[in-house]
């Protein structure tokens, strides 16, 4: 459920639910209603965002991710 997958990934629920709506979130299934996370998908998302160093591309892309969002809000 939403506010487990939020819990173990460090967002709010409606953060999840936002990034979920846009596309950039991690993998759900839907099923009955209810939105379902896998640990795994949950897991491979937060690995995908790592980074060793704030110079790596990866890190800038997702800082100006980051500032667009929150301009959006």
């Amino acid at each position: 459920m939403t506010p487990e997958a939020a819990r173990l990934v460090g967002l709010s629920p409606r953060t999840l639910e936002t990034f979920r709506c846009r596309g950039s979130g991690p993998v759900f299934r839907k099923i009955g209603g209810r939105v379902l996370y896998a640990t795994d998908d949950l897991q491979a998302w937060v690995d995908r965002a790592a980074c060793r160093s704030t110079s790596e591309d990866s890190y800038e892309a997702a800082l100006a991710a980051s500032r667009a969002w929150r301009k959006r809000a």
